[in-house]
Parts: structure tokens; sequence; C-alpha cells
């Protein structure tokens, strides 16, 4: 296993940890579990995560790298683009130029870069389905990316917890605590840290299926109480994101926590 000294984080909500935690008592996500995994491995390990939630990719590239670069990291995670994916003036090639000019600047500094492919849309949110070609193709350009300057991209697309419900926060767009668990997990795996419980990799117990007017219910549901309002904030140029901040922007010692 390769020894790491200072992790730096950059991305959206997910990154940020939105679903693990809220403003109240803090956001932990899987960038800060996956920290606390490398910390166990690699005493004195510092942390960065300059992730803010509701930024484009291209935001992500302007707002986040320069910081990132100066803070030296030997590794470094980028998972951004879809909050870009999901609008419909998405352009696949413009947003793989900000991630693979991220890609080329962070390896180039030396640093582990490591990112994250998604899993198929329409098992997470059913209506979603008119997206799904579009993350299918994504997902090809992020790996082919990812090949030309050695970065590590995680595959979620296939592992049971990504397109589990109880994965997911009731939003469906950013990770439950339970997801971002095990996606901490997969990227651990990933980098070969030592003592990864292979469970992350195996299906969750399994649940009754749901009566047809349940499912319809959900759906119903899901489309007023999230759906709606995005759509809403997108068509007002508003963003969950306006006015914040990195949560941890500077390097800083790991506190480890009892493993969940």
């Amino acid at each position: 296993m390769t020894p790491y000294h200072r992790y730096v984080a950059i991305g959206d909500s997910q990154t940020e940890g939105v679903g693990d935690g809220d403003d109240r008592v803090g956001l932990r996500g899987w960038a800060d579990r996956l920290a606390e995994r490398l910390a166990a491995a690699n005493p004195g390990l510092e942390y960065a995560n300059l992730a803010v939630r509701g930024r484009l990719a291209g935001q992500v590239h302007a707002e986040q790298l320069e910081p990132a670069l100066r803070l030296r990291p030997d590794l470094a995670t980028v998972v951004a683009g879809l909050n870009d994916l999901l609008r419909p003036g998405f352009e696949a090639g413009e947003v793989i130029g900000h991630l693979e000019a991220m890609f080329a600047e962070l390896t180039g500094a030396g640093a582990q870069v490591v990112t994250i492919c998604y899993p198929d849309i329409v098992k997470v949110a059913p209506m979603a389905r008119p997206l799904r070609g579009r993350v299918f193709d994504f997902n090809a350009r992020i790996r082919a990316a990812a090949a030309r300057h050695g970065v590590l991209a995680v595959e979620t697309d296939g592992v049971p917890f990504s397109t589990d419900p109880r994965s997911w926060s009731p939003d469906r767009l950013h990770l439950s605590p339970l997801g971002h668990r095990l996606a901490a997990a997969a990227v651990a795996h990933a980098l070969g840290l030592p003592d990864v419980d292979p469970a992350w990799r195996e299906p969750l117990p399994a649940l009754p299926p749901p009566a047809p007017w349940q499912t319809a219910a959900t759906e119903l549901r899901w489309t007023g109480s999230f759906l709606g309002p995005w759509v809403y904030r997108r068509i007002r140029g508003r963003s969950s994101g306006d006015g914040r901040t990195a949560k941890r922007p500077e390097l800083a010692p790991v506190t480890l926590r009892r493993a969940d």
C-alpha cells in the first residue's frame, strides 16, 4: 500500500458529505470516512475538503483546483459533473474537459488522483430514464480521461449498494449515511487500504417488494418534494451552494471515529 501524507478532496455535494449529517451536527460523507481510513493506516495524515454543494464541474475547476494544488496533496479525489449532467444544456465534452484538466494538473503535481463513475440512474430514480444514456456516455468519457492520466476510476455501476434505495437519501441525489460509508469502502478497496470489509460489494439484505400503489405514491412524493423544487431553483438561477464555502479548507489532522 502506498503511504499518503496529504489528502485533498474536491467536488460538489457528494464530496462535501450532504446526506450524512446536517448543518447543525456537521457533515461527514464518504471523503471524510475515507480520510479516517487513510489516517488509520497512515498516522500523521492531513486532510482538506474543498467541496461545495451545487457546484458545476467548471466551478469546481475554477474555484477548487488552485487551492488544492497549493496544499501539495499526494492523494486527491475529484468527483464532479452530476450537477451538469442533470441540466438540459449538458455538454459532455465541455464537462469532461474540466475534469481532465483537473486530472492533468493534479497528477502532474505528483498526486495519486481518484474519481468515481456513476451508477445506473434509472435504478435510483425511475423517472430519470431520459438521462440514462447520458450517464452511460459520461461514465465512458470519465474512464477514458482517467486512463489518459493514470487516474484511478472507481466503478459503482453494477455494485449492488449503489442502486439500493437504502444507500440514498430521500431526495435520491445524495447518498445516505450507509451509502457514504459503502462508497468510502469502495474507494478504500481501490486504493488497496488494509482491512476493508468486502461486504461493500455484496447486496444488502433483501426487502419485500413494494406494491404498485406504493411505488407510484413514492414517485409522486419525490417529484413534489425534491424534483420540483430542484427544477424551480434552476429556473431562478439559484443553487443550494449559494453563499457557502468549503467546510475544511486547510489541511488538518484527522480525528478517528468508531467504525460504523
